[in-house]
């Protein structure tokens, strides 16, 4: 059963390593799935998924391989291994007084579940209406689509009074979206796919192994060896578009920010407003009176910087193609002769678009960055940044 378990995952296409799985028997042999379905699961899920993206699949897969266990199940261990004080205190949530005191009447929640059973044994066909049977649009307490102060809701996709104490609902949930506008832990994640690890600089940072070699070598007497700290050396150079349409997208590039403070040490940002020209700034409560040329800009960042432009790429037309297209001020060049002469310094160049690609066709300025970019622009999504961070590893 459990191979059978192990085979499905990877058809589904989650990414689980032998060593993974061999991990997940070992804590079973160990006792701690406590022989439970709902522990073994939780035990599964923590050993086997890596990426919450799976998670839905992982559901998916684990319901087709162990289907039918908890069915084998005795009815008192299954019914009642959440405590009935649980379920007490979620009813007095969602009732008034009065309700409370008419379930109470009619023996509470365990007198509730046994009567559930009894009438799921002897009913024998779908019902519609009426106060007894299984059914919907009725006053039962068992089914759907009715009222009841005090009922199990069963096939329902969704709660209209929040009167239920138990919900026994098909679980149909959807994937994790890859496509969608991703928070700060994420973007880490995805950055991470840009790293290339040296040991530069002064040496802070004790070499144990090396240490222990030497001090054996010299009899026991102790020779420490020191080392510089390992860090990432990757180098990057970020652009981003700010204002006007960009004021929709603020909080993806806030974190998108964020992250990457964290993940590079070696990092160097400016702001430019929808295209690039001849100056670009860091303060924007100061872009008019301390800003940067942007022939320095190229000139003091090496070509082994990885650039990553950030804008919608929406705008005028005439700001990419034409002299004096710019909305704020008279430009000598357009902007795509500035675009051509960063990807002509730096090979490794991206741009993220947090507009959603569906739309990317119907924008012709977004097209012709694109266009301009070779193709490399990618959303600002948790499978853009992926691909993107691909991209410049190249």
């Amino acid at each position: 059963m459990f191979n059978n378990f192990f085979y499905n995952l990877r058809e589904a296409n989650i990414p689980v390593t032998l060593l993974e799985y061999l991990a997940l028997l070992k804590a079973v042999k160990l006792g701690l799935s406590e022989y439970k379905v709902n522990s073994f699961y939780y035990l599964a899920r923590a050993c086997l998924v890596k990426d919450e993206r799976n998670l839905d699949k992982f559901d998916i897969v684990f319901a087709k391989s162990f289907n039918g266990i908890e069915n084998n199940l005795d009815y008192e261990e299954s019914t009642f291994d959440i405590p009935l004080e649980w379920f007490s205190s979620v009813a007095e949530t969602v009732m008034t007084a009065e309700e409370m005191e008419e379930v109470k009447k009619r023996g509470g929640f365990e007198k509730l579940i046994k009567e559930l059973q009894k009438r799921l044994n002897d009913q024998e066909k779908r019902h519609e209406g009426g106060s007894k049977w299984l059914g919907t649009a009725g006053t039962s307490p068992f089914g759907a689509g009715g009222f009841n102060p005090e009922g199990i809701r069963i096939g329902q996709n969704k709660s209209r009074h929040r009167r239920a104490v138990k919900v026994w609902d098909k679980r149909k949930y959807r994937d994790l979206d890859g496509g969608i506008e991703i928070g700060t832990r994420n973007m880490k994640l995805a950055l991470r796919r840009l790293r290339n690890f040296a040991r530069q600089g002064t040496p802070t940072e004790l070499n144990l192994k090396q240490t222990i070699f030497n001090t054996a070598r010299n009899g026991g007497l102790l020779d420490i060896e020191m080392q510089p700290e390992r860090r990432n050396t990757i180098k990057v150079l970020i652009l981003f578009d700010i204002g006007g349409s960009m004021d929709y997208h603020i909080k993806a590039c806030e974190e998108l920010f964020s992250a990457a403070k964290n993940e590079f040490k070696h990092l160097e940002y400016y702001y430019f407003h929808n295209c690039v020209y001849e100056r670009l700034w860091r303060d924007n409560n100061r872009r008019h009176l301390n800003s940067s040329q942007t022939w320095d800009v190229i000139h003091s960042y090496g070509s082994d910087y990885k650039l990553i432009f950030v804008g919608d790429a929406t705008m005028s037309p005439y700001e990419i193609s034409y002299p004096g297209g710019s909305v704020e001020h008279w430009n000598d060049e357009p902007g795509k002769v500035w675009l051509k002469r960063f990807l002509d310094t730096y090979q490794n160049s991206i741009w993220l678009n947090p507009v959603p690609n569906d739309y990317w066709d119907t924008t012709p300025t977004i097209r012709e960055v694109r266009r301009i970019m070779g193709g490399r622009m990618f959303p600002l999504t948790i499978e853009g940044l992926d691909d993107g961070m691909r991209e410049l590893k190249n």
